[in-house]
């Protein structure tokens, strides 16, 4: 029996992430013999999931060809899903985009509204991209609320009645199935919207990046932490829920969760939108207050600005406490004034040693971030050497010598 370190899944998972590319490098990173990695790649040739690329050689000779993981033989179907909105995609395993679309579904409709609407979308765009549901690998879903990604399920969301413990990777198999006609073993992987956003981020922008923080300020606030590139969850889901820290000075401010002075209560995207209201400048959401700020509104300006400043506040012991390369500010209110507040607040009391070295930037990937990570997600869980292998031992075994 193989082992681990020396199945196909083992080097599908060396070829997909760049440590080995041809079959000689395969040999040397397993010690496996030049046959053994040929019945190997047999079976991953056979099952669509590698392609062969002309190579070269500086000395002359013959070629070696490259061996790259097919990131077209198969789709993820991902959707993001914000407090008012949601966009939904089909994308490639390299994460690009092949059909999408965004519209207005607010999660308070509750998770059988939202998931059938969802699905319908899905059934829409596995059409406008010219694919059919047998070739979805995976769907991953990018929610506003902390995940217990072990169930799928969401633990005490504070923007999301009505969800709480619903069983939504089952619902989302079924309606798909109904919909779509997706075989039922498609894994449907829920997560928090901050998180995949800082995951997607951190893999298209800053690889290396030991340990990155992204914070999302649209209507409400969220962070998501990537640690040597795995996302920090923290028990059970719950890690990065900053816009739920309290502040001290601010008691009066109630906040949806029903608790009193949250930072989100106070400098969300939704928070400044009641303000401006209130001093005569229509704004319902965040996205209304960035739309405000892009037209040069004076007050929009100054409440972003004094937003910044108290998430500021709260990210001075974030960033001392986890030292990051790169604090990412993304949402609504990314490239804002939003970001100069945090800015000042951070520079002025974060010990110099954290922020020597610290980068404090906006998003790269916009409103694609969470999509791209929930793609990350599928994709990894689909072909990750012990998965791989399952799947190939229900495939019919391949004739050796093909491929390649």
């Amino acid at each position: 029996m193989a082992t681990p370190r020396s199945s196909a899944g083992h080097l599908l998972e060396l070829i997909r992430t760049g440590r080995a590319r041809t079959r000689g490098e395969l040999q040397r990173v397993t010690g496996l013999s030049r046959s053994t990695v040929g019945q190997r790649l047999d079976q991953l040739f056979a099952a669509g999931w590698l392609r062969a690329v002309p190579g070269s050689h500086s000395d002359g000779g013959r070629p070696s060809a490259l061996l790259e993981f097919d990131d077209r033989h198969a789709v993820v179907l991902a959707a993001d899903l914000d407090a008012t909105r949601a966009r939904a995609a089909v994308l490639d395993l390299a994460g690009g985009v092949l059909a999408g679309h965004s519209e207005d579904l607010p999660v308070e409709e509750g998770p059988e509204r939202v998931l059938d609407r969802l699905a319908v979308r899905f059934a829409g765009l596995l059409e406008t991209a010219g694919t059919v549901p047998e070739a979805v690998c995976g769907v991953g879903l990018a929610l506003p609320g902390p995940v217990d990604t072990s169930s799928g399920r969401v633990v005490r969301p504070p923007v999301m009645p009505g969800w709480d413990g619903h069983p939504i990777p089952e619902r989302m198999r079924h309606r798909l199935n109904l919909r779509a006609g997706v075989d039922a073993a498609v894994p449907v992987l829920p997560g928090n919207g901050a998180d995949l956003a800082a995951l997607g981020e951190q893999r298209a922008s800053f690889p290396d990046c030991p340990a990155f923080v992204l914070v999302k300020v649209s209507d409400g606030i969220g962070a998501g932490v990537v640690v040597e590139g795995r996302i920090f969850r923290g028990v059970d889901g719950g890690a990065g829920d900053l816009g739920h820290i309290r502040l001290h000075d601010r008691p009066d401010v109630r906040c949806a969760c029903g608790s009193y002075g949250c930072l989100a209560a106070v400098a969300g995207g939704r928070a400044l939108a009641g303000r401006l209201s209130a001093i005569g400048v229509p704004a319902a959401s965040g996205a209304d207050v960035r739309a405000r700020l892009d037209a040069g509104c004076p007050d929009a300006g100054r409440l972003a600005r004094e937003a910044g400043r108290r998430c500021g506040e709260v990210l001075v012991t974030v960033v001392t406490l986890l030292n990051p390369g790169v604090l990412m500010i993304a949402g609504d209110l990314a490239e804002t004034h939003f970001v100069t507040g945090v800015r000042e607040l951070l520079y002025r009391r974060a010990p110099p040693r954290v922020t020597r070295d610290l980068q404090i930037v906006t998003s790269g990937l916009g409103g694609h971030a969470a999509l791209a990570g929930a793609a990350t997600t599928v994709v990894e869980h689909v072909y990750a050497p012990d998965q791989a292998d399952a799947r190939l031992a229900a495939r019919p075994r391949p004739v050796t010598g093909g491929g390649a």
